[in-house]
């Protein structure tokens, strides 16, 4: 199939394959890849349109918002305020107090006044007390009081102590009694010094509603206007701890890798030109850094890829090479193509790609080393593909499960994915949807979020369609590198195939041998694991070459027919006989057969002894050597062609035994296996004891099954006999 196509390009290239292979794939990969990471030069402007949305080249600390959002925060605190609820009950001590030292005063005044006037001689006129002198008098007994009560009376207007003592006694009790009451109600509640101005307004408001002379009026206003104070007080100490706390509270605003500053088609506004600014993309010269280092992750792909083919021989290194590079090229192609569909709005397409494909052919089709190195590779290149996403949480996501299905899928058993069910789904679907659900959780993402189920979704999708695409393409690629695939066995195994029907024409009785063969051995070869179609295809042509001299095998001979060889030396016989496997080999080679039937044609005999002809032989010529009788070869190389050439001699054998039975039948299997063993047949077939025991027991078992003699059981031949009688008297 492929492996001769490319073996004669080989040959005609010489030592120039390999380098152009190897060329060719690192031109693609960089022309797949380079527009991804082009250096290009940006020169931003306010009030430029994007062409493309713009990202952040690096994580950097945005100071000014940063600033901002501190401030916010500090502006945020609400002060806080003590209230010194015992304010109350002194400020009523003191109007308490203001009172007694005036009822005091007046009485005092009074009585110095009677008594005076009680001791006036003749005429003597005695001066009434003044107003002036009652303030003077009162204002001398504050000396007795605190310092914080002398400096409350004192601020008092003189227009207060004009009215409290132009009042009567009576209407300075009233008085006194109001005053308590209205600044024990209005202090109850707490006051600010802010609001002071207003809760005094209010308070003396509500006296509009209260008649009092206007003297009342006036000395209840005084007083009340300089004893109602504020009780609550700003805490400026624990404001501001609180307000340095909540600035401290506050994350530094980060502007992070990969984030976007400017969707494609929007305006470049005075913000996002000093995000910028910041990070220094408003006029950035190109960088070849990410080129270089694409064309690194290039160079390593190639030394590991000739690396690991020069550990290969020369027919499966051509073939690997060339399907490799084929299934990376296409497996970045579809990446890229993905990368190119991925927009702000369509974020989780690169999760559709079904990374666990070329793992998995790869792995079925070389072995398990050249499925995980896809599946790295895979994933590093994906890193430069999504290089604008650089920093971003999306390009963590697909990278991990890039990597991660990959490496999975190359721990799957090495056989089809539709033979293995659900072991196979479980490596390729389920564990990697688990990995998918636990990066989500791991980034916090909500599940009553759509874009979360949005994610898992595509996930799910990309995961089956790695499933889908290696079940459904396995058989085209299998036929495409292997000659023994299962489409090309199966058109094989069709009876109409012309050599069959050729076989079946010329030499029937070969045929008949050839299907009973094949049913044997595929049987045998299944029951130790190994490949029963291959082993039944194989059978059908083993014994192709008889068609050249039909006649010259007994199982073609009609019914009484002598047997040719009667009238041949041994020696002709000989040659007709080994000539049927080279006949055989060259039919089927030209036929272009798969190269392991005509392997199994060549060693179905292996070297084993034609030991009739050549004890004909000896018994003419004692000097003849065992060694001219005995089949080309070569032995068995595989465990298919032991079990054929073990097979191929007992269904022989058995059909020409006379009234097999099963004991005679097992006798014979054991005794020849005993003796291809002791002569060395098996000896590179790689079949192991176990095994052999195992062959034996399924044709020993499928030859009794076909021809054993039938016993014929009292029952039936009663009933045999009474047809026979019913018969008879019918016709008479």
């Amino acid at each position: 199939m492929l492996g001769k196509i490319l073996l004669q390009y080989r040959q005609k290239m010489g030592r120039f394959f390999f380098p152009v292979i190897y060329g060719l794939f690192a031109l693609f990969l960089l022309l797949i890849m380079y527009g991804s990471v082009e250096p290009k030069t940006v020169n931003y402007s306010e009030g430029q349109v994007a062409e493309e949305s713009i990202r952040a080249n690096k994580t950097i600390e945005n100071v000014t918002a940063t600033e901002q959002k501190r401030k916010l925060a500090s502006e945020a605190v609400t002060p806080e305020y003590t209230y010194q609820e015992d304010l109350a009950k002194e400020q009523q001590e003191k109007v308490q107090k203001l009172f007694d030292l005036i009822e005091e005063t007046n009485l005092q005044i009074n009585e110095t006044y009677e008594k005076e006037k009680a001791n006036a001689k003749g005429n003597e006129t005695i001066p009434q007390p003044t107003l002036d002198g009652r303030i003077a008098a009162l204002k001398k007994t504050f000396e007795s009081s605190t310092d914080e009560q002398i400096n409350f009376y004192q601020n008092l207007p003189a227009t207060f102590y004009e009215s409290v003592f132009s009042l009567t006694d009576d209407e300075l009790q009233e008085l006194e009694e109001l005053t308590i009451s209205k600044l024990s109600e209005t202090m109850s509640s707490r006051i600010r010094e802010n609001d002071l101005a207003t809760i005094r307004q209010e308070t003396l408001g509500q006296l509009e509603s209260i008649e009092l002379t206007d003297i009342q009026r006036q000395a209840i206003t005084d007083l009340l206007d300089s004893s109602i104070i504020a009780n609550e007080f700003l805490n400026e100490k624990r404001t501001e701890e609180m307000r340095k706390e909540a600035m401290d509270a506050v994350q530094s605003v980060m502007i992070f890798q990969g984030e976007v500053i400017v969707r494609e088609g929007n305006q470049i506004d005075a913000i996002a030109l000093d995000k910028l600014a910041l990070l220094g993309m408003t006029n950035r010269s190109p960088s070849v850094f990410p080129v270089v280092a694409l064309v690194l992750a290039i160079a390593l792909q190639l030394v590991v890829l000739i690396y690991f083919s020069r550990q290969l021989d020369e027919e499966r290194r051509i073939s690997f090479v060339v399907f490799y590079v084929f299934t990376m090229i296409l497996s970045v192609s579809l990446i890229k193509l993905f990368q190119v569909f991925d927009t702000d709005d369509l974020t989780n397409i690169p999760l559709f790609f079904p990374a666990a494909f070329t793992p998995l052919v790869l792995s079925f089709f070389v072995n398990r080393r050249a499925g995980i190195i896809s599946a790295l590779f895979q994933a590093l290149f994906a890193m430069f593909i999504h290089y604008q996403s650089a920093g971003t949480n999306l390009l963590t996501v697909v990278i991990m499960i890039y990597a991660f299905s990959g490496l999975l899928a190359a721990v799957v058993k090495r056989e089809r994915i539709v033979e293995q069910g659900f072991s196979a789904a479980m490596w390729v679907i389920i564990f990697p949807m688990i990995m998918i659900i636990t990066l989500v959780v791991y980034q916090g993402m909500s599940f009553e979020e759509s874009s979360t189920w949005m994610t898992l979704v595509c996930g799910f999708v990309g995961c089956s369609l790695s499933y889908l695409f290696t079940m459904g393409l396995h058989p085209y690629i299998e036929q495409l590198l292997n000659d023994d695939s299962v489409l090309a066995l199966n058109e094989l195994s069709n009876p109409n195939h012309p050599l069959l029907k050729q076989l079946l024409e010329e030499a029937p009785g070969t045929y008949h041998h050839s299907m009973m063969v094949a049913n044997l051995s595929a049987n045998a070869v299944a029951e130790i694991g190994g490949k029963s179609l291959l082993t039944r295809v194989a059978c059908y042509y083993h014994d192709i070459g008889k068609i050249k001299h039909a006649n010259f095998f007994v199982e073609n001979l009609p019914s009484g027919a002598e047997n040719p060889h009667n009238f041949l030396l041994p020696e002709d016989s000989k040659q007709i006989i080994f000539g049927h496997v080279i006949d055989g080999a060259k039919i089927l080679e030209e036929a272009g057969m798969p190269q392991m039937v005509v392997d199994i044609c060549y060693q179905h005999h292996g070297t084993t002894l034609m030991s009739f002809f050549y004890v004909k032989a000896k018994e003419r010529n004692p000097e003849v050597k065992e060694e001219d009788f005995r089949y080309p070869g070569p032995k068995p190389q595989c465990k298919e062609a032991g079990v054929v050439s073990i097979a191929d001699s007992c269904e022989a054998a058995v059909r020409a035994m006379d009234n097999p039975t099963n004991e005679k039948i097992e006798e014979f299997v054991h005794q020849l296996i005993e003796k291809r063993i002791l002569d060395g047949q098996l000896d590179e077939s790689g079949l192991t004891l176990g095994e052999i025991r195992q062959v034996e027991k399924s044709l020993i078992n499928g030859l009794a099954s076909t021809f054993h003699s039938r016993i014929k059981y009292p029952k039936m031949k009663s009933e045999a006999e009474q047809m026979k009688k019913e018969q008879e008297r019918s016709e008479d």
